[in-house]
């Protein structure tokens, strides 16, 4: 089961990675208000919220303990994400303050993930 639940571990971290490493190459753009949602975004996104949910799962099968606030928190906030990503998906551009939301909410789940214990 470790093996297994070590596996998801890493794909999520690659779901965060795309969500991430899509908002940083934006960056520059988000500067001159032409950033907007690259595909690996939304892509990364579902790859965090499907890894996300079989993680819980087969760590509550394997007896570990969840902290069911923490998953909440960070489903709430990759709700949110998602929610932003997947509408403003096919627009040219995306508002400044919108795109920044995103890439903060990101940071956000990541630190809640590695600090809140």
């Amino acid at each position: 089961m470790d093996v297994l639940i070590h596996l998801f571990v890493g794909l999520h971290i690659i779901g965060i990675a795309a969500l991430l490493g899509g908002f940083l190459t934006q960056m520059k753009a988000m500067g001159q208000g032409t950033a907007r949602f690259v595909p690996g975004m939304l892509h990364g996104a579902l790859t965090m919220l499907v890894t996300g949910a079989i993680l819980v799962g087969l760590n509550q099968a394997d007896d570990q303990h969840v902290n069911n606030i923490k998953i909440g928190i960070k489903l709430a906030l990759l709700v949110v994400i998602l929610g932003l990503v997947y509408v403003k998906r096919d627009e040219e551009t995306v508002d400044r303050n919108q795109f920044a939301l995103v890439g903060g909410l990101t940071m956000v789940n990541i630190f809640i993930a590695v600090l809140w214990t």
